[in-house]
């Protein structure tokens, strides 16, 4: 018997990646659907087995999408081709008709990549510690062994969804009684260009809205021409933030390349922290839980802004700290039966939207907040990020370990800045913020690379500054950094 492949450089802790077609190609993605099928979705099926498959805009979707139904039917399980959409168009398929799905989207990876994000029935996350493990062993074997084929293959059927995700979508927001918005929104070439005109604009057929729409770069396009899908990089927001500003626009909308993480620009260009959006959507439906007597649940991550947990607490929420990683927000979002969920990374989660996360709903949210009163943007966020940030920065290290125990010295043994508060929730969290002046800071090692990821808020600049720069002072200490 032959040894099964090793697919551990391609089907990782949280979904499928790698490049296309050396890691991923036609062959591979067929035995990925085949284990898919006899580790997730036929134990748990009810009635006719059937999974959901969509697909972004890369040229090498469609080939792969085929081969990955090809091993689903080979298994007996149906298959609905939604096509092309956004990976919270997918969640949306899989949470409305209650099957499994798996979307074909390599986010804001470069043009190379392509991959697979795998849910369960109602859009439940699919992890290493929730079948991914047994998928990858499995799909290995099937490679060594080849798949076998029931007597009865399943079928393959497609079916349009953009209008329902549109419509279901506006039902959760009404975007319909507020003043009239102009909006650049950047697609970035990605499926945002897909999802944005039928939303926002009447391209499924839905109602006109208060808003006037500019696009920006919505041809769909995989090979990314004008810039990376990947608002997180400040050099990826330049071509909105210039366009906000000549059009002389409320806001800028940016999504990545599968459209479900949105970042936001207000009127001056400047880009709006995503713990601000966090605290202004989590408000929006923490003043809807508790209008309904309900006492709501927020979650959010611990590199989120503290004023995420200071103005929802002061709202009547109660806030979930956890660990980075849409896994653990997922998790812990159905765990707590949480209204609303955010990171710091631009994903926001709904429980209304089957506990995923969805970029379009919280940029309607935004729309909603802005066209219901009569400040702009850059007054309305300044209540929701008053601290200063450092924003993430990486430090490339020889010894992780020795860099760390570096600031555990200075900071915790030695605490030569008074007493603190310490908690390892994910890599090494000190906090001051009940002492003065008031700061914390979060170092976390990288999964992949010899890297630490430092964080770190204070209440002013100067002492944001200060913490930065002795903190990074010790993690590269010795590192020639």
């Amino acid at each position: 018997m032959p040894a099964p492949v090793d697919l551990s450089a391609l089907i990782k802790a949280y979904d499928v990646r790698g490049t296309y077609p050396d890691q991923l190609d036609a062959r591979v993605a067929r035995a990925i659907g085949a284990a898919f099928a006899d580790v997730v979705v036929l134990p748990e099926a009810a009635g006719t087995p059937t999974v959901v498959v969509g697909n972004d805009m890369r040229p090498s979707g469609p080939e792969l999408v085929g081969a990955f139904a090809e091993g689903l039917t080979a298994r007996g399980v149906d298959v609905v081709l939604i096509g092309l959409c956004s990976t919270d168009g997918l969640y949306h398929a899989s949470g409305a008709r209650g099957v499994p799905g798996a979307m074909f989207t390599a986010s804001h990876n470069p043009a190379q990549y392509n991959g697979i994000k795998l849910c369960r029935a109602g859009a439940r996350p699919v992890g290493q510690d929730s079948g991914l493990t047994q998928v990858r062993e499995l799909a290995g074997r099937y490679l060594a062994e080849e798949v076998p084929v029931v007597d009865v293959p399943g079928t393959v059927r497609e079916e349009e969804m953009l209008t329902e995700y549109a419509t279901f979508l506006r039902s959760l927001v009404d975007l319909s009684g507020g003043r009239p918005l102009k909006v650049v929104v950047d697609a970035g070439n990605g499926m945002g260009g897909h999802t944005v005109p039928a939303v926002l604009g009447t391209g499924a057929g839905l109602p006109e809205l208060p808003l006037d729409v500019v696009p920006l770069y919505f041809e769909l396009d995989g090979t990314f021409p004008n810039h990376e899908a990947n608002p997180l990089e400040p050099a990826n927001l330049v071509d909105l933030q210039a366009a906000v500003v000549e059009h002389g626009a409320d806001l800028g909308l940016a999504f990545d390349g599968d459209a479900d993480r949105c970042f936001v620009v207000d009127e001056n260009g400047d880009a709006v922290s995503p713990s601000a959006i966090t605290a202004l959507v989590g408000l929006r439906e923490v003043a809807r839980e508790v209008a309904a007597g309900r006492t709501p649940t927020v979650i959010h991550n611990l590199i989120t802004s503290q004023v995420v947990p200071d103005l929802l607490g002061a709202a009547g929420a109660r806030t979930v700290r956890t660990r980075v990683g849409h896994s653990f927000i997922k998790a812990q979002m159905a765990e707590h039966d949480a209204v609303f969920g955010g990171e710091h990374s631009a994903h926001y989660y709904f429980r209304d939207f089957f506990f995923a996360d969805t970029g379009m709903l919280a940029a309607m949210h935004v729309l909603a907040a802005l066209g219901s009163q009569p400040h702009p943007l850059s007054a309305l966020a300044d209540q929701y990020q008053p601290y200063a940030a450092s924003g993430e920065i990486n430090s490339r290290v020889v010894d992780v370990a020795a860099a760390r125990a570096r600031v555990v010295e200075a900071y915790v043994t030695q605490q030569g800045a008074g007493p603190v508060e310490v908690d390892e929730l994910d890599g090494l969290t000190v906090s001051h913020w009940s002492g003065h002046p008031q700061w914390w800071f979060n170092l976390r090692a990288s999964n992949t690379e010899p890297l630490l990821r430092l964080n770190v808020e204070a209440a002013d600049e100067d002492i944001m500054e200060k913490v930065r720069d002795d903190v990074l002072g010790l993690v590269r200490q010795e590192e020639g950094a």
